[in-house]
């Protein structure tokens, strides 16, 4: 810990040498000492023995209902997102036996237009959102963003950890911007992309994911999409790992969100493999476990249906 000169007379210690001190002290109940090629061995294991048995009609349908069908362009516009939406309405009358999708993921200035277009109930509106991709913004642009997005219709909120501050070792100013836009969440979700092809290493995600759930995450999300490698198998077997070792320990259940980079039906059996193996039937819902992608859906939906089908 930094050593902090203080001038003021009185024998304390610091708020901001409390905050690091309390992060400091949850990283120490877990191990961050991982071992890649551990990891790497352990992701091909279940590969290899059990993703055979969960690729089956009644697991697609479920991958299905987990979608967060998402539009991050910069061409998009009102109109663009309405017709979006207008089809996750029309799936919906279309498809009426298969279940509906879990989320519309949309950028912060289009919350409105889904949320006045939408008519299914339980799909979530998302919004990236604290200056997304980067995270590159002072605390209070990430907060009036965040704060009128959740104005505007947003059910559920997506933000970046600030990598960079991860990397340099700032942890306190990593855990205090996800507390502070936590607390403009209050009741509504919120989930935290760690960027993890930035992070490196197996210890790294995992330390960001125990920082980030300490901090306030309702969700980890694996990736933006906007940069590669986006969402692995080992980031997300890590990431599984954290959350439940973070349960058993807190006893409070954190959701999961691999994104970018999801491009077939067998890379979304894998990660609900993952998801199984490693946390169990509790977080298999569509509460707790999120795709982030758009064109799995017709490939899912090709699937299940028996013929190719391209409706999203």
């Amino acid at each position: 810990m930094k050593e902090i000169n203080c001038n003021c007379g009185n024998d304390h210690i610091h708020d901001h040498v409390k905050r690091v001190s309390k992060y400091d002290e949850a990283l120490s109940k877990y191990n961050l000492d991982l071992d890649d090629n551990a990891v790497k061995e352990a992701v091909k294991n279940i590969i290899e023995k059990r993703v055979h048995e969960n690729d089956t009609p009644e697991v697609k349908r479920f991958l299905m209902g987990s979608i967060e069908l998402t539009t991050l362009k910069t061409t998009d516009s009102d109109e663009s997102v309405m017709a979006f939406t207008e089809r996750v309405n029309q799936y919906d009358e279309q498809y009426p036996d298969l279940p509906h999708l879990a989320t519309i993921c949309v950028y912060p200035c289009f919350a409105r237009t889904v949320s006045e277009t939408l008519e299914v109930d339980g799909v979530e509106v998302a919004c990236v959102s604290g200056s997304f991709p980067s995270s590159q913004a002072a605390i209070e642009v990430k907060i009036a963003e965040t704060a009128l997005a959740i104005k505007d219709g947003a059910t559920e909120i997506d933000i970046v950890m600030p990598v960079g501050k991860f990397l340099s070792g700032d942890i306190e100013g990593v855990c205090d911007d996800i507390n502070e836009l936590k607390q403009v969440c209050g009741d509504v979700a919120m989930k935290v992309i760690l960027e993890t092809g930035c992070l490196k290493t197996a210890s790294n995600i995992k330390k960001a994911s125990i920082l980030s759930m300490y901090a306030g995450a309702d969700y980890i999300k694996t990736s933006t999409g906007k940069l590669e490698p986006a969402a692995t198998p080992e980031a997300a077997y890590v990431m599984c790992q954290a959350i439940k070792e973070y349960y058993d320990t807190t006893g409070i259940q954190i959701g999961f969100k691999p994104a970018g980079g999801i491009n077939s039906v067998m890379d979304a059996l894998i990660y609900y493999t993952i998801v199984k193996e490693v946390l169990g039937e509790k977080w298999l819902t569509n509460k707790w476990f999120r795709l982030g992608t758009s064109r799995l859906a017709n490939m899912l939906l090709s699937e299940i249906i028996g013929e190719e089908v391209k409706f999203f």
